[in-house]
């Protein structure tokens, strides 16, 4: 994946996560941008892999997922991997990012 879609997959989920959010504090942490509620509590983030940029929810696994979108097996965190931007919706960024700040 060339850096200009990985800058673009990044800049919208961001975007994306601010407009779900518009009180989200963000920070650079764990080598990516994470987002936080403003009580600072940790809700997710993105990152960029070689091949594909992940967008992971620190609570994903109790998240509503009827189409097994989710990837991950911890006991709470889950996560999807991007590769075009059209997969921000085919991956239901937007409902899961909803999820995350409830």
């Amino acid at each position: 994946m060339d850096e200009t879609l990985k800058s673009a997959l990044i800049q919208t989920v961001i975007e994306t996560a601010r407009t779900a959010y518009p009180d989200m504090q963000q920070a650079i942490k764990y080598g990516g941008t994470v987002f936080m509620t403003q009580s600072d509590k940790l809700v997710g983030g993105v990152y960029a892999y070689t091949n594909y940029v992940s967008v992971g929810f620190s609570n994903g696994a109790s998240f509503d997922d009827p189409k097994r979108l989710l990837e991950g097996k911890g006991k709470a965190r889950r996560h999807v991997k991007l590769h075009s931007l059209t997969d921000i919706v085919d991956m239901n960024v937007t409902g899961f990012l909803k999820q995350a700040f409830a």
